[in-house]
């Protein structure tokens, strides 16, 4: 038996057991395996079983469907691949455990890790090693003199235009 199993932010771990030779795909609550997601279709692809083979067939959808990062229109989507409906991705695995690469392939498939998008504050917080800022290092602290310039120009208009008001100022009350 072959299931699809989410891989997305916010939707990982769900799954979706093919147990039937047609399943639908999409947004709308009238599909077999409803995503409630706005980058799917609302009736975005068909998951069909033929013989041993998962079919992915494409319905038009907006976003596109994506076998490994590829377009399709229809295509056979084999255990291990990332099926991505949308934004969406998710990969199809194999609940039989006589497969034809024997039980190693069923361990490649259980280490596949979900990368969450972005990187979290925490993460940035709790770094995995030291960053040295040596003269040798490839990094190096950034020099402060545009600052000081551009701060030495500031202030030295600033005392001319004080001088300037102050000036006529001065010369409007003596006249």
């Amino acid at each position: 038996m072959a299931k699809l199993v989410l891989l997305s932010e916010g939707l990982t771990g769900r799954s979706y057991e093919l147990k039937v030779d047609r399943t639908t795909v999409g947004r709308v609550d009238d599909n077999a395996f409803q995503i409630t997601e706005p980058s799917v279709s609302s009736h975005h692809c068909e998951i069909l079983l033929r013989g041993s083979d998962v079919v992915v067939k494409d319905l038009n959808s907006t976003n596109g469907t994506f076998i490994n990062g590829e377009k399709t229109a229809e295509a056979v989507l084999k255990p291990g691949q990332i099926l991505r409906l949308g934004q969406i991705e998710m990969r199809l695995e194999s609940t039989t455990a006589t497969t034809a690469a024997g039980p190693t392939e069923k361990k490649k498939l259980d280490q596949t890790a979900v990368i969450p998008q972005g990187v979290k504050l925490n993460e940035l917080e709790t770094g995995t090693k030291p960053v040295s800022l040596e003269k040798d290092s490839g990094f190096q602290k950034k020099s402060n003199k545009a600052n000081i310039v551009f701060l030495s120009v500031a202030i030295g208009l600033g005392i001319i235009i004080v001088a300037i008001l102050a000036y006529t100022l001065l010369s409007r009350k003596a006249g």
